[in-house]
């Protein structure tokens, strides 16, 4: 994939190639590219399709999705629209919605333009061109899920559209773009590789077992149970789909040494010095070179997370300590959130201590909370994906990964409960193996318990999605698709106990927030979409 990353100055060429005039021009020029003569490679195929992985989703987007849900506060600028969206004060001129739009069909007229043109190739291997439609079938499936998922009805493009009917398309019912969505997926998966039949210097390419882990994200958001354990059961007992498997060491999972893991599904492609990304510059501590932080994991997500013994913090019996609130809590915690009193892992070896709560060192701490100040505005930061290895301003080479096996294992555990079906064996497979590899030790956190009825476990699923994935950009998925962001959206975003004059038992409120059941659940047709396009029809009540 390394090579996918070195070409990306040739997207240029072929974008302005693209997006130019469609008309049929007599005269061929010899020394420039057109559409008459620009197919005459398998390289230049490549170099199109590499164009579409580029457009597939960006770290910005990976990390401040965060921000739209309970997880997380962008209290610094409105970093991909997530100051807006959480706080519920947008409208359809908001930048992000825009540009989610027009990203994302951008995306699609680039596979588009390599499937109507591809078979022009001559002296190509069928099966590489058959490998680059499928790769390409793929995204353009990708891009219209995350459309559909934010918008609803959205215009199917299922071919590169002329300028006439690009400003005359109409929006696909939601059903016929879930069923297009599905079938391409089953298309690609019927040509691509697994895992194990790539060769190393195509690692990070999309294969079958991602083709499938995206169909049954699909289908988990659709609430088609039988059908995501279905396709979860393919991938868990590997064969056609590729091998799969939990990484034994959660911190490790995301450092740059273990990376293309065993866990690593589907991932963002990046190299160190070529294609980079940077967010923790301001999302880190500033003891470890951020410069500010504009992304802070909220009290609601630290909360989540349980006592060793598997309870609750609200439960009876927890042993929790409101004075020592970070201790017997689960391992997860300590390798995605950074709290007061936290033992900063150093790069080259030895650590320091990081001290948040006001006054709390002996001498001056950027880190310490301080409103207003550039520290983190709920007295929290992020260690999830800190690349220790990282460039000057924290810029980082390492993959970030869209789709992971622990995300099949939590499928399929829901998709069981959901259908009445869950035991010993599927938790034993599912959460109990999640846990153990968190690090949990005692039974009464990693055995099965019987006597939990199906919501109650529906509950400890879901806060098992929410800790595993916790920082990934999925939460907001996660309750939109629950329908219960009007119960964790509206109110309070809440930081840690720094603030005595707070009336929320001294917690920082961070952020007020609001979320518009009868609005929010989609998000507006882009206004200058439809100024443009007067055939795109609006949400309701936008």
């Amino acid at each position: 994939m390394r090579k996918i990353i070195r070409h990306k100055i040739k997207y240029l060429a072929v974008l302005l190639l693209f997006m130019t005039s469609c008309e049929d021009l007599e005269l061929v020029p010899e020394d420039e590219f057109t559409d008459q003569n620009y197919w005459t490679s398998a390289a230049r195929a490549e170099s199109m399709l590499n164009t579409a992985y580029s457009q597939l989703y960006t770290s910005s987007r990976f990390f401040y999705n965060e921000a739209l849900s309970d997880n997380a506060f962008n209290g610094r600028g409105d970093n991909e629209g997530a100051a807006s969206l959480a706080a519920g004060t947008y409208d359809p001129s908001l930048g992000r919605i825009k540009s989610e739009w027009n990203d994302r069909y951008a995306g699609i007229k680039s596979c588009n333009l390599l499937l109507e043109n591809i078979d022009r190739v001559e002296d190509m291997e069928e099966s590489l061109r058959n490998r680059f439609k499928a790769e390409a079938r793929f995204i353009r499936a990708f891009q219209h899920f995350q459309l559909m998922t934010w918008f609803g009805d959205i215009p199917l493009v299922s071919k590169d559209l002329t300028l006439e009917e690009a400003q005359t398309i109409s929006r696909t019912p939601r059903s016929e773009v879930l069923a297009f969505i599905l079938a391409e997926l089953d298309a690609a998966a019927g040509v691509l590789p697994s895992n194990t039949e790539y060769p190393e210097a195509d690692r990070g390419r999309i294969t079958r077992g991602a083709a499938m882990a995206l169909k049954a994200r699909v289908l988990l958001y659709e609430g088609r149970w039988e059908e995501v354990v279905t396709v979860c059961e393919a991938i868990i007992n590997g064969g056609e789909y590729g091998s799969y498997d939990l990484f034994p060491s959660y911190e490790g999972l995301f450092l740059p040494e273990n990376q293309y893991s065993s866990e690593d599904i589907l991932s963002l492609q990046y190299v160190p010095e070529y294609r980079t990304w940077g967010e923790f510059f301001d999302m880190a501590p500033l003891s470890a070179g951020a410069r500010l932080n504009a992304l802070a994991p909220t009290q609601e997500l630290v909360d989540s997370y349980r006592m060793l013994n598997g309870k609750a913090i609200e439960e009876s019996g927890s042993g929790y300590d409101e004075e020592n609130p970070y201790e017997n809590r689960d391992p997860r915690l300590t390798y995605t959130v950074v709290y007061h009193g936290y033992e900063w892992k150093e790069p080259g070896g030895g650590s320091h201590t990081i001290y948040i709560e006001p006054g709390s060192s002996e001498g001056d701490s950027p880190d310490e909370y301080v409103s207003g100040s550039s520290a983190s505005p709920t007295g929290y930061y992020t260690r999830k994906y800190f690349d220790p290895t990282h460039l000057s301003s924290l810029r980082s080479g390492l993959n970030l990964m869209l789709i992971r096996y622990a995300d099949v294992l939590l499928m399929y555990a829901e998709a069981k409960n959901e259908q009445g079906q869950m035991n010993q064996d599927t938790w034993n497979k599912t959460i109990g193996a999640l846990r153990t590899r968190a690090g949990f030790e005692e039974n009464a956190a990693l055995e099965f318990n019987s006597a939990l009825g199906q919501n109650a476990l529906r509950q400890v699923i879901r806060n098992e999605r929410r800790v595993e994935l916790g920082m990934e950009g999925l939460r907001i998925f996660d309750i939109r698709r629950w329908r219960i962001a009007e119960d964790v959206l509206n109110g309070w975003a809440h930081g840690a106990q720094f603030d005595p004059a707070s009336p929320d038992d001294g917690y920082i409120r961070a952020n007020q927030r609001h979320f518009d059941p009868a609005k929010h659940y989609l998000w507006p047709v882009p206004r200058d979409e439809r100024l443009i396009n007067g055939n795109l029809s609006q949400n309701p009540n936008w």
